[in-house]
C-alpha cells in the first residue's frame, strides 16, 4: 500500500501522463491525436443528430461545446471567445436594426408598395423574385421570406394557383439574393469572421457581390425557365376552408342546462354544418356511434364532423367550450376567441407527439381544432393526431394580441396570419436613413462592419425607431448560440491538427492541383449543407480550405469565397436553408418537392460559381 502512495506522490499529474500517452499512441497509429478524434466524432454527432433526431439545433450545438470543454479540446477562453466574435455581434446588432425597421413601418411600406398586384403567374414570378433577391441581400434572406409570405398567399388566392407555385420561388430568390452581401446569409458572416481571425483583415460588406449577382440572375432565370418543375400543392389553409369532413372537439360544462337530457333533446345531435359522431366520457369511455337517446353528462367531450365555422356556433348557442380543459361554468367560456393558423417548425418540441400528450394548449390558452398535412386534413380526433414538421394547425386562440401569442410559441410554431400594421411617420424615414447610411459607411470602409452595425443599432434605439423594452423579442437567441459554437468548432479543427492533416491528404489525392482541390472541397461542402446547417458546414470546412490555400501558396480569397457561396447553394432539400424551412409548412410541400428543381439548380450554379470565382479572384497573390 505504501508503495502505491509513493507512486502517486512521485506522479501527482498521473491523469495528464495517461492522457499524453493516449495522445502519442493515437497520433502514431491513426495519424490524429485523441483530441482530434474527439473533435471529429463530436462534429459528426452534431450532423447525425440534426439529420436524424428532433433535438433542437441550439441544444445539439451547446452539447457539443460542452464535450469540447470537458475533454480539454478547447480552453474556457477559446470556448467563450466564439460568443464575442464578429458574426455573433453583427447578427445581434442586425436583429435590433430589423426591429427598428419593423416597428417604424419601413418593412410594412416595402411589402405594400414593392410587390404590387400582378395580372398573371409569369408577371407574379418576376415581380416577386427581383425585389425579394434585392431585399434578401440587404435585410437577410430569412427576414424577407417571413415578411412576404402573407402577401404571396394573397397573390396565390387572387391568381387561383397553389401557394407552393410562388412560395418556392420566394425562398429560392431570397437565398440567391443573400449571396450578394455578407448580411444576406448567416453563413456569409461566419466565413467573413473566420477570415478576419486568420488574416486580421475585415471583408467588405459587398465582397461576394459580383459572383453572387451573376449567380442570382442565372438562378432566377432557371426558375422562370423550369417553372413546370415547381410542384402545385393544395394549401393546408384551403383545406380548412373547403373540406366538409371535419372533426371538432367540444366540452360540456358541468352546469350546462343540457346535462341530464339526451343529445337529441338538447339539440346536440344534428347541428348546423355537422353531426355528432363520438362522445369521450371521463377521458376513457368512447361512445361511437352515438345513439340519439344518449344522455349528456357534465365533462363530456363531443366530437363533431362537418363545416368548422358552422359547428363552432353551437359553442355560444348551446353553452359549450373548447375541449382543452374542463370548464365548470358557462361564464368561463370566452366568446371573443378567434381562429388562427400556424405551421409546425422543424425541430419543434411538438413533433412526434399528439396535443393530448403535451400541456401546450393549457400553457398557451389555445385549443387545437384541426390538423392539415400536405394540403389535406388529417383524419381522426385533432388532439390525438401525431404532429409532424410542416403540419398546418387550426387553433382557437385567446383575444390577447397576436404578437404576444407568437412570442410565447416561438420555436414551436410560426403564425403567418398576423395583421400588425405599424404607424408610418417621421420614424419611418429616420430608420430608412439609418439603414442606408449603414450600407454606405460599410461599403467605403469608414468603419469595420461590426462597428457600423452596432452604431446603426444604437441609433435605432436612440431615435426611438424601436422600443428598448421590446427589442429582445426580435433577437433570435438560438441562432446567436449556434453561431458562437460554430466559431469554436473552427478553432478546435485548427488547433487539433485536423485541418492541416486533411488539407495534406486532399492535396495528395488531387495531386496538388488548386482548381481540382477547390472543386472537390466545394462539392463536398455543398452536399453536406443540403442536410445540415449551412452555418455548421461553413465553420467545419473553412479551416481546411484555408490550410490548403496556404500549403499551395495560393491566395486564400478564391478558396474562402468559393466556400462562402457553395454552402449557400442548397436548393435540393428543405433542410438546406432556413428560408426553405420557413415556406415548407405554408406551401404544404413534400420533402422531395425541393429536389425536382433544386438538384438541377445546385449542379448548374455550383459549376458556374467555381468558374466565376476563379475569373474574378486571382488564384495567386
Amino acid at each position: 500500500m505504501s508503495g502505491g502512495f509513493f507512486f502517486i506522490y512521485l506522479h501527482p499529474n498521473i491523469a495528464n501522463i495517461v492522457m499524453e500517452t493516449l495522445i502519442d499512441f493515437s497520433t502514431i497509429v491513426f495519424g490524429f491525436s485523441i483530441y482530434a478524434w474527439i473533435t471529429m466524432l463530436t462534429i459528426i454527432s452534431i450532423f447525425a443528430f440534426m439529420a436524424r433526431t428532433r433535438v433542437p439545433a441550439e441544444v445539439t450545438f451547446l452539447g457539443a461545446l460542452t464535450v469540447l470543454l470537458v475533454t480539454g479540446v478547447v480552453t474556457e477562453e477559446e470556448g467563450m471567445s466564439g460568443f464575442g466574435s464578429e458574426p455573433v455581434v453583427i447578427h445581434a446588432a442586425f436583429f435590433v436594426i430589423i426591429a427598428g425597421l419593423m416597428q417604424s413601418g419601413v418593412l410594412y411600406w416595402l411589402t405594400k408598395n414593392v410587390l404590387g398586384e400582378p395580372g398573371n403567374y409569369q408577371r407574379a414570378l418576376i415581380r416577386l423574385m427581383i425585389p425579394t433577391a434585392v431585399l434578401g441581400a440587404v435585410l437577410n434572406s430569412v427576414n424577407v421570406v417571413a415578411l412576404f409570405i402573407d402577401a404571396v398567399k394573397i397573390w396565390a388566392r387572387k391568381l387561383n394557383i397553389a401557394p407552393s407555385k410562388l412560395l418556392l420561388p420566394l425562398s429560392y430568390a431570397a437565398t440567391l439574393g443573400g449571396m450578394c452581401t455578407l448580411l444576406g446569409n448567416s453563413s456569409n458572416l461566419v466565413v467573413a469572421g473566420l477570415y478576419m481571425q486568420q488574416t486580421g483583415q475585415s471583408m467588405n460588406l459587398f465582397a461576394p457581390l459580383f459572383p453572387g449577382l451573376l449567380l442570382t440572375i442565372v438562378g432566377m432565370a432557371m426558375v422562370m425557365a423550369l417553372q413546370q418543375f415547381i410542384p402545385s400543392r393544395e394549401s393546408g389553409e384551403n383545406s380548412f376552408e373547403t373540406t366538409s369532413d371535419y372533426t371538432v372537439e367540444l366540452l360540456v360544462p358541468t352546469d350546462n342546462p343540457a346535462v341530464g337530457s339526451t343529445v337529441e333533446e338538447a339539440g346536440l345531435y344534428n347541428v348546423k354544418g355537422g353531426s355528432l359522431v363520438e362522445i369521450v366520457r371521463f377521458d376513457r369511455e368512447i361512445i361511437m356511434p352515438v345513439p340519439k337517446d344518449e344522455w349528456v353528462m357534465g365533462g363530456d367531450r363531443l366530437i363533431y364532423a362537418g363545416q368548422i365555422n358552422d359547428i363552432l356556433e353551437i359553442k355560444n348557442t348551446h353553452g359549450l367550450a373548447a375541449a382543452d380543459r374542463h370548464v365548470w361554468s358557462i361564464n368561463d367560456i370566452d366568446t371573443k376567441r378567434k381562429m388562427r393558423t400556424a405551421y409546425v417548425n422543424f425541430g419543434s418540441a411538438l413533433i412526434g407527439r399528439s396535443m393530448a400528450q403535451t400541456h401546450f394548449e393549457q400553457n398557451h390558452d389555445v385549443a387545437l381544432i384541426a390538423v392539415a398535412r400536405a394540403g389535406h386534413r388529417v383524419e381522426g380526433q385533432p388532439r390525438e393526431i401525431i404532429i409532424q414538421a410542416g403540419d398546418t394547425l387550426l387553433l382557437e386562440c385567446p383575444p390577447k394580441g397576436d404578437r404576444h401569442l407568437e412570442e410565447e410559441t416561438r420555436g414551436k410554431l410560426t403564425f403567418f396570419d398576423s395583421h400588425f400594421v405599424p404607424q408610418l411617420g417621421p420614424k419611418t424615414v429616420t430608420s430608412a436613413i439609418i439603414l442606408v447610411l449603414m450600407f454606405i459607411m460599410s461599403s467605403f470602409h469608414v468603419f469595420p462592419l461590426m462597428a457600423v452595425t452596432m452604431m446603426a443599432a444604437g441609433l435605432m434605439m436612440l431615435f426611438g425607431c424601436c422600443r428598448m423594452t421590446g427589442v429582445t423579442k426580435y433577437i433570435e437567441w438560438e441562432l446567436l448560440l449556434i453561431l458562437g459554437v460554430t466559431v469554436v468548432f473552427s478553432v478546435a479543427i485548427t488547433k487539433t491538427g485536423i485541418a492541416h492533416t486533411m488539407a495534406h491528404s486532399i492535396l495528395n489525392l488531387c495531386q496538388g492541383h488548386p482548381y481540382i482541390v477547390m472543386a472537390v472541397m466545394c462539392i463536398f461542402a455543398s452536399i453536406v449543407s443540403e442536410f445540415v446547417s449551412d452555418v455548421g458546414s461553413a465553420a467545419v470546412f473553412f479551416p481546411i480550405m484555408y490550410q490548403q490555400a496556404e500549403l499551395m501558396g495560393c491566395s486564400p480569397m478564391p478558396f474562402v469565397m468559393s466556400l462562402m457561396l457553395s454552402v449557400t447553394i442548397s436548393f435540393a432539400s428543405p433542410i438546406g436553408s432556413s428560408t426553405h424551412m420557413l415556406v415548407y409548412g405554408p406551401g404544404s410541400f413534400h420533402f422531395n418537392d425541393f429536389a425536382r428543381l433544386g438538384i438541377c439548380m445546385h449542379v448548374v450554379l455550383l459549376a458556374l460559381m467555381l468558374v466565376l470565382v476563379n475569373l474574378i479572384y486571382p488564384l495567386y497573390p
